[in-house]
């Protein structure tokens, strides 16, 4: 659903409740500045969105090493 900023700012209540069946997009002069989202992921959806990322060759507890690998501070 796409929404003026005005429109959100004098409504904020309804948009809040309507944000669990949809997505809220917040637009201003024409253009989107904000999504809305709810708060609860769906988690399916969420993984689903990670397929291709990982190779296929690499199990998660090499993927998750080479993350945990880009986070370390070197001294």
């Amino acid at each position: 659903m796409l929404v003026t900023a005005t429109e959100f700012k004098t409504n904020i209540g309804k948009y809040l409740t309507l944000v669990n069946e949809e997505e809220i997009v917040i637009t201003k002069n024409g253009k989107g500045v904000a999504k809305l989202s709810p708060l609860k992921e769906d988690k399916v959806k969420m993984v689903e969105s990670l397929f291709g990322i990982i190779p296929d060759e690499m199990t998660l507890e090499q993927a998750r090493e080479e993350r945990l690998k880009k986070h370390e501070h070197i001294d």
